[in-house]
């Protein structure tokens, strides 16, 4: 049996549950080259036997360490499809929580404001996160949230070399902005606002669906996992969700209009 079929041993320290360490399968995520190239090849990316679109804003955040082109693949595809994508202004996606969900925040309520409709938001794994706070803030301004590979109670459980990683952007941080460490900015125990964002109920008026697949070798499938989510499997690497043909078969039904 593999790590992902078996629930590994869970301990609580200060109140935060805390996994064994788990080193991801990252050699597999260069999967998502493979990804893209079958996505370009299957009739979802013609749009054969999708809903159309009728307009609805969409925000597109990106992943950790990536930027708004990851994601761009994905809206050239949601514009063709009748929508409006609309970027998250990141170029590296390496901020402190807070700072970028307070951009963010801008972002959605020009494109609220703008359109005069509320805004569909798809998230990928930190973009899940981010995507998750501003629910909670502005349910108002929310039509739906799609997250992908996103862990949504835990936002650090995750891959041994990610956490590393997160650790350095921590550090660097702390250099910069030392009132912000000392509020525990990448850490379990940030007492920033978008932390508590993050961790209060959801909204009931918003949809909420997370996409996840079992091999996901940098965030713990199970931590996508939510009773509060319509959860939904695919199959595929974590950074190829930015290009799973069935990920965006299944966002063109979530985003459909209803009738």
């Amino acid at each position: 049996m593999s790590e992902q079929d078996v629930q590994p041993d869970r301990s609580e320290s200060a109140g935060v549950v805390t996994e064994p360490t788990w080193w991801g399968t990252h050699l597999r995520e260069i999967r998502w080259q493979a990804e893209l190239a079958r996505l370009l090849a299957d009739p979802v990316w013609r749009h054969v036997d999708l809903p159309r679109g009728d307009g609805e804003p969409v925000l597109l955040i990106p992943g950790f360490l990536a930027g708004d082109q990851s994601l761009s693949v994905m809206a050239s595809w949601l514009r063709k499809l009748g929508y409006r994508p609309r970027r998250a202004g990141m170029s590296f996606n390496v901020a402190c929580s807070d700072i970028a969900v307070d951009r963010l925040e801008k972002v959605l309520a020009h494109a609220h404001l703008s359109s005069g409709r509320k805004v569909a938001i798809v998230g990928h794994s930190r973009g899940g996160h981010f995507a998750r706070a501003l629910a909670v803030r502005h349910p108002e301004q929310v039509s739906q949230v799609i997250s992908m590979g996103s862990g949504l109670d835990v936002p650090f459980d995750i891959s041994e070399p990610t956490r590393l990683a997160v650790e350095g952007v921590r550090r660097m941080v702390a250099r910069r902005d030392p009132e912000r460490a000392a509020l525990g900015c990448f850490t379990h125990a940030c007492l920033c606002r978008y932390a508590r964002d993050y961790r209060s109920p959801f909204p009931e008026t918003v949809p909420l669906t997370s996409i996840y697949s079992k091999g996901d070798g940098v965030v713990r499938w199970r931590a996508c996992v939510v009773p509060y989510a319509r959860n939904v499997e695919v199959t595929g690497s974590h950074i190829g969700l930015a290009f799973n043909r069935y990920a965006y078969r299944e966002i063109a039904h979530t985003l459909a209009p209803s009738t």
